[in-house]
């Protein structure tokens, strides 16, 4: 098939190369010069494991190529997908105006039909506002369809090309059929396609992201309770993660929950119940819950120096998560603003992060190219995120390079007694501590 992808970040770049893996002819589109001279030249403005490998093979063999025209792209192909952002407005809305600008322009520019699909994540009854959008712009015949996104920062290409589910929001069954031939390389084994009106697919999305948010906030609510009374929420995690009914999924208790899609959806639904007259009370105490462990911890840090002047902490962990370079309401990052706000000096590594940490912080804390650097004159190491090399670490260096054999472990990597043995103070999350 022919198809336009609007829009290279996380969501469009990955959808674009992983279509065209599926045998069909891609174009990309975006405004930004600079991002998509780099793609041609291969170079990839994301890190997500498995996304350079496809992007190189698929452009070399003329399924994918890189544009600034959206004319072209519109006149080339029959289905037109965008993946624009869709940022929290100050209300905590999601801002569509790039979806509808979009839009727009593809209205204007359209000269047969065309199906239009909506990846980005959208507010219920965006399907009406774009349509009329369109309708207000040009007389051609198109169809709208949203097909929301479900990949995982760090396996999106994974998730794509072996997709959970598929969500296809459109009630036009020759539309369906030729969505059900998109998806079809990705359904080999079994088909996972879910049909449904746009205004409930637009739903599923973020009643997803919100039910997976609401998940990783009861346990780290659970886990300062597990603290108070004595109990060890790895312990816990394993009993309930044993009953088939709730499973182990998103069960781990630690800093708190970041990225570009869980914080924005939950303000997003929020926001929509209460335009609604339907407050979201479980989003809001997610919400508030979430942004309640990030404090937290970082006052704990700061209160346990708080007598202590000149101090300095090493931090593993800048991303919001493993295998991203993603640092977008990141945990490490608002932790950081705490400790400089408290007048403690920083200094960090990231395997992916550094580039995007650089560009926000600038010199306000010190980077560096090895994880162990960071313990050099430092009081204590600060861990945020699970990368899979702080995972089994040279114990024996942390508790001889650290002014003070000192670890506040914010994803409960380690276990406390093990830690111990190497004469280390080890601070977790929600865990006993003997």
């Amino acid at each position: 098939m022919k198809v336009t992808v609007v829009g290279v970040g996380y969501v469009g770049l990955v959808a674009a190369a992983c279509m065209a893996d599926g045998g069909n002819h891609v174009i990309c589109v975006d405004t930004d010069e600079k991002k998509i001279d780099g793609l041609r030249k291969g170079i990839i403005p994301i890190y997500e494991p498995g996304l350079a490998e496809i992007v190189a093979r698929n452009e070399k063999s003329g399924r994918l190529t890189f544009t600034t025209s959206l004319k072209e792209g519109v006149e080339k192909s029959l289905l037109i997908f965008l993946g624009v952002g869709t940022p929290s407005a100050a209300d905590g809305s999601a801002d569509i105006s790039a979806v509808l600008n979009a839009a727009g322009q593809i209205a204007e520019t359209m000269t047969s039909y065309k199906i239009i699909v909506t990846k980005s994540t959208v507010p219920v009854g965006t399907h009406k506002i774009v349509s009329k959008w369109i309708q207000s712009k040009t007389e051609i015949p198109f169809d709208y369809v949203s097909n929301p996104e479900f990949l995982k920062e760090g396996s999106a290409v994974e998730d794509f090309m072996k997709p959970d589910r598929v969500i296809i929001g459109t009630t036009n069954p020759a539309v369906m059929e030729i969505m059900r031939e998109l998806y079809n390389p990705f359904m080999r084994k079994s088909s996972r396609l879910l049909f449904m009106d746009p205004a409930s697919a637009e739903m599923a999305k973020y009643a997803a992201n919100t039910m997976l948010a609401t998940r990783i906030s009861f346990m780290n609510e659970l886990s300062m309770l597990c603290e108070k009374v004595g109990a060890d929420i790895e312990q816990v995690r394993a009993g309930m993660g044993s009953d088939s009914r709730i499973g182990n999924a998103f069960l781990f208790a630690g800093v708190g929950y970041g990225g570009s899609c869980f914080p924005k959806d939950v303000r997003a639904l929020i926001y929509m119940g209460n335009q609604a007259g339907v407050p979201m009370s479980i989003a809001q105490s997610v919400q508030q819950v979430n942004q309640t462990q990030q404090a937290q911890f970082a006052d704990k840090i700061i209160h346990y120096f708080k007598d202590q002047p000149n101090v300095q902490l090493g931090v593993w962990g800048l991303a919001f998560k493993a295998r991203t370079d993603d640092i977008r309401e990141s945990p490490a990052l608002f932790c950081i603003e705490k400790f400089l706000a408290a007048g403690i000096q920083v200094v960090a590594y990231d395997p992916e992060a550094m580039a995007p940490t650089r560009q926000k912080l600038g010199d306000k804390i010190r980077l560096v190219d090895n994880g162990y650097d960071v313990l050099d004159g430092s009081a204590a190491l600060v861990i945020f995120t699970d990368w899979q090399e702080f995972r089994t670490p040279d114990l024996e260096q942390i508790a001889k390079r650290l002014q003070k054999p000192v670890v506040f472990d914010g994803r409960n990597l380690y276990t406390p007694t093990f830690v111990k043995r190497f004469g280390i103070e080890y601070h977790c999350i929600g865990r006993t501590q003997v």
